[in-house]
């Protein structure tokens, strides 16, 4: 059987789980499939056979992997190979026999071709900086400086340094003392500043002397590993930085055991993809929307004009930002948010296609969620045939396009893993979460459809998991086309058109990435500021006449209209809308324009122009007949207005005209014909003498 070009192998693992092969392949639209029972050894060459056609693979195993590729290096032309576990996530399980629905969805889901994401390069030379207090960080450094150029660099807080340190008998590698202050840089380009630096003396004794402390030295190395159980010197995980428990000697040789490999040059993914121009930031100057640098726990983002900046060889891979971005200017690219869509929309429907009922979505990474499914599958009773894992790379990357997507495409609820790196770095993912419950809980939809799951223990999660109720929505069918408002756009049409009670206006909390603005348009001078900031469209004027038109459904509350108003007349009302109405361009405010003075032309706004002139009136500048005119005027009359005044300062002698060609072919003419007149004139006097 072929999936989107893939030969498709499945075994029963030794009879350990129920497969159904032709069950089975109805279910993913196949014509036959054979199950295999120990593909891995007995029939090793059946799988060898298979390869030998070309096509490309997908082996739901993913435990014997490295058994099949090496099967594979005796084959001449090695196809393309992908893997995917249907045991621990499917047939291993008290409810394997109903799992059929599930494995061709989870065989449909891997045979897809999601593309890989970029990567930038890291350069390190080895050159690895060990901060400690004592003497295990100089024996730390001694295990690896046969592999790594390493310094040590000792510190108690004190300006005299470590007073207890034993000199070393050889030093083969440098001891410094000194005070980290600050911290910059990723793997490859670490800078610290150093108080207090200075080397140790050569004649130390007893205990580790040193040399006179300079007061603040900039120190440059590749790698960090931190022994001082303090405080990190970052908040969050940063690529070359090792902060293990000193306490704890395994984490510490763990620690020095990848140091050791962390020479050379190193690839790493381009988590999140940045689009500038959709970044609602900033505007002249004024700040709008903060949503990515509030959210990101690494500092790889910083502002940088009207927009902000990320740095790839910071950025972690936490996608805290392109959860919470509202215009899709930050989104994930470990897999891009289509390929998501499209991850969730074949799951669900292969899932519903082929009988499955209630679907829950299991989302979790790979890193901690995999390994506890799995034991739950060997040690309990497993994954309940209705519970859909779906991995990501991270937990936290998940925002409300995704949320609503998977429920509009037929999710009855989803649980979102969450690892032990990631609990202290929810925010954004919670906000998203409850903004999602909120718009359920408006349109009617019963039940706890979204929530975080903070668990470690298996047989805990799988005591939770069996006791859920199902749930069911519409499953509804959409291609993920256009950017992040767009298909947050199709899945709120989708859940408002098949909601249990649907309203037309939904009220939505602060800060929600929806809404519409009210403005207090006595006050309103359609002076347009808010149409020149507004980042999204969500404003706009018209060139025939002082119009102001407002936009609802491109509104993502970034709120810089309502700060560079100079009227004070806006503010924001998060809501979602939706009527039809809410598409479309609404007349804010529409007045006459005023009509020159001097040239008929129309320019600005009538009432503000008259007002302005009121003001004016009394005013000593404007005593002078005929100056409030020029307030009157556009502004190319303006200028000539002010240039015509007599005792313009600025007024100089009429310029004289430029010399051209004619000028002097007429001269020359001139002269020409006065020389044949006075010859004329010449002649007679010489006939008379």
């Amino acid at each position: 059987m072929k999936l989107n070009g893939k030969e498709i192998l499945v075994c029963n693992c030794e009879g350990s789980m129920p497969i159904n092969g032709k069950a089975l392949a109805k279910a993913c639209e196949g014509k036959s499939l054979s199950v295999h029972t120990h593909l891995c050894r007995v029939e090793l060459g059946e799988f060898q056979r298979i390869a030998k056609r070309g096509s490309p693979l997908l082996v739901a195993c993913t435990q014997e992997a490295p058994i099949f590729l090496e099967a594979l290096e005796e084959i001449k032309d090695v196809p393309d190979i992908h893997f995917t576990n249907i045991r621990e996530r499917a047939g291993w399980s008290h409810e394997g026999a109903k799992a059929m629905p599930k494995m061709a969805a989870l065989l449909a889901e891997a045979a897809l071709d999601i593309p890989q994401a970029t990567s930038v390069g890291l350069e390190s030379g080895g050159a690895l900086l060990i901060i400690g207090r004592d003497g295990s960080a100089i024996d730390a450094a001694k295990q690896v400086a046969g592999r790594l150029q390493v310094s040590v660099l000792l510190t108690d807080g004190s300006v005299a340094g470590p007073t207890d340190v034993f000199p070393p008998t050889l030093m083969d590698v440098p001891v410094f003392k000194g005070n980290p202050a600050t911290a910059a840089g990723h793997l490859g380009a670490f800078t610290l500043t150093v108080d207090d630096f200075a080397p140790a003396s050569p004649s130390s004794r007893q205990t580790l002397k040193f040399g006179k402390g300079k007061k603040s030295e900039s120190y440059q190395c590749d790698l960090i590993l931190d022994l001082r159980k303090e405080e990190p010197l970052f908040s969050a995980q940063r690529d070359g930085y090792w902060s293990p428990d000193p306490g704890n000697p395994a984490l510490v040789h763990k620690a020095l055991f990848e140091l050791s490999d962390m020479a050379g040059t190193f690839e790493k993914p381009r988590y999140v993809n940045f689009k500038e121009d959709l970044c609602a930031h900033s505007r002249n100057g004024v700040t709008g929307c903060t949503r990515c640098l509030d959210a990101c726990p690494t500092g790889a983002i910083f502002p940088d004009g009207d927009h902000v900046s990320i740095d790839p060889y910071i950025c972690a891979g936490h996608g805290s930002c392109a959860s919470v971005c509202p215009t899709g200017a930050a989104s994930y690219a470990l897999p891009s948010a289509d390929a998501m869509i499209t991850r969730l929309a074949t799951l669900l429907g292969t899932y519903l296609a082929a009988g499955g009922k209630a679907p829950t979505l299991l989302v979790s990474d790979a890193e901690f969620g995999e390994p506890l499914i799995a034991a739950m599958s060997r040690a309990g009773h497993g994954l309940p045939a209705n519970i859909l894992p779906f991995t990501v790379n991270q937990t936290t990357q998940v925002g409300l396009d995704f949320l609503l997507g998977a429920l509009a495409h037929g999710a009855g609820r989803i649980l979102l893993l969450l690892s032990p790196k990631e609990r202290s770095e929810t925010e954004g993912l919670a906000a998203q979460v409850k903004l999602a419950e909120t718009i359920l809980c408006g349109l009617g939809y019963s039940g706890n459809r979204v929530s975080l799951v903070d668990e470690m223990d298996p047989a805990a999660l799988e005591s939770q998991l069996y006791g859920l109720k199902p749930l069911t929505m519409p499953h509804g069918r959409f291609l993920p086309l256009g950017g992040k408002r767009e298909l947050l756009g199709l899945a709120l049409s989708h859940l408002h058109r098949h909601a249990p009670k649907p309203v037309d206006v939904l009220a939505l909390p602060a800060g929600a990435p929806f809404g519409k603005v009210e403005i207090k348009t006595d006050g309103c001078t359609l002076c347009l500021s808010c149409v020149g900031v507004c980042p999204q469209g969500a404003f706009k004027d018209s060139p025939e006449r002082p119009r102001l038109f407002f936009n609802e459904y491109a509104c993502i509350q970034c709120g810089l209209c309502k700060v560079s108003c100079p009227e004070k007349v806006i503010s924001l009302v998060p809501q979602l809308d939706f009527t039809v109405s809410a598409a479309d361009r609404r007349l804010i405010k529409e007045e006459e324009p005023f009509r020159c003075i001097r040239c008929g032309k129309d320019f600005g706004v009538r009432s503000t122009i008259e007002r302005i002139t009121e003001k004016l009136a009394t005013h000593s500048s404007f005593t002078d007949k005929g100056a409030l005119d020029v307030i009157r005027m556009c502004e190319d009359c303006r200028v000539f207005a002010f240039m015509e005044v007599e005792d313009n300062p600025m007024a100089s002698k009429e310029r004289p005209l430029p010399r051209t060609t004619d000028d002097y072919l007429s001269e020359r003419e001139e002269l020409r014909q006065q020389a044949m007149e006075d010859i004329a004139a010449q002649q007679p006097e010489q006939k008379d003498s």
